[in-house]
């Protein structure tokens, strides 16, 4: 089985529609894909159609904002129930900040120089989640950098950068609790990703674990060989799920959907401990 758990779709930075993203992971090969877009659901309806007669098993989920001791990180939520009013409201106050702070982004852009305006991000966006890809997306448009991974540096988008913005972002022992709650299993996201910026220390993983986390995706392309092997050791320390996954974006960034991969028995042991929602298999 080729599984992978970690994919976006037009819903919030993505560039394929939730149709055209099962459609293309039935072409890449995949039995299991999982629609973890930003801090929404709002891609499940069409997913949920599209993969109807495919053969191919959709994990809905999301991709949950978080920030601890002001280093931002990301939890993947897979299977909960996207009606549990506690996490859907929180996933709303995420959401709904993701445009005042891309709004405010822009206009740090233009201060710096940048010819690029909020329609053109809107429209990029295309009535997704907005978010700092489509703000890259606007600088790469107007020739300022040459593509979305020079837009996130220092220079400008990066965490911290010079037209960086904070957003709401959850407190990712509360994202754990408010996951548990509504059945799902949360997975810390690309947890040794050093060039996006600040990592979480292990000491604080181990506290997540203690809390509830399931798991570590660390197959990702963010990771090289040595980290891998690290967070795995960590895993196996910690007694969590160690996953793997494209983050695919569609053509906003060069990875291919299947670029990796989590195992059959580590996806069984993460649905097995959901109760909010299964996989739906067309």
């Amino acid at each position: 089985m080729r599984i992978d758990l970690h994919a976006h779709s037009s819903a919030s930075d993505g560039t394929d529609s939730p149709a055209e993203l099962v459609r293309n992971a039935v072409a890449a090969g995949l039995d299991v894909v999982a629609l973890t877009d930003h801090d929404t659901v709002s891609g499940y309806a069409e997913a949920t159609a599209a993969v109807a007669g495919t053969g191919l098993t959709l994990v809905t989920g999301a991709e949950l904002s978080c920030v601890v001791d002001g280093i931002s990180m990301h939890m993947l939520a897979y299977l909960f129930d996207p009606q549990e009013p506690e996490l859907a409201r929180e996933r709303e106050l995420v959401y709904n900040d993701r445009f005042r702070r891309a709004e405010a982004m822009v206009e740090r852009c233009r201060a710096l120089g940048a010819p690029i305006t909020w329609e053109q991000v809107r429209r990029i966006a295309g009535g997704g989640a907005v978010g700092r890809p489509h703000v890259a997306s606007a600088l790469v448009e107007a020739g300022v950098v040459a593509s979305v991974d020079e837009a996130f540096t220092p220079q400008w988008l990066a965490n911290g950068g010079r037209a960086d913005v904070r957003k709401h972002e959850l407190d990712p022992f509360e994202a754990v609790r408010l996951v548990r709650g509504a059945g799902g299993v949360p997975v810390f996201a690309h947890p040794g990703a050093v060039k996006r910026g600040h990592t979480v220390p292990e000491k604080v993983i181990a506290d997540l674990a203690a809390a509830g986390l399931a798991g570590l995706e660390i197959d990702h392309l963010d990771h090289d060989e040595d980290t891998r092997a690290r967070l795995r050791g960590l895993a196996d320390e910690l007694g969590l799920l160690a996953t793997g996954s494209s983050d695919y974006h569609g053509a906003r960034k060069s990875v291919r959907l299947g670029a990796n991969t989590t195992p059959p028995a580590v996806y069984e042991a993460l649905v097995a401990q959901a109760t909010g929602r299964a996989p739906i298999t067309g």
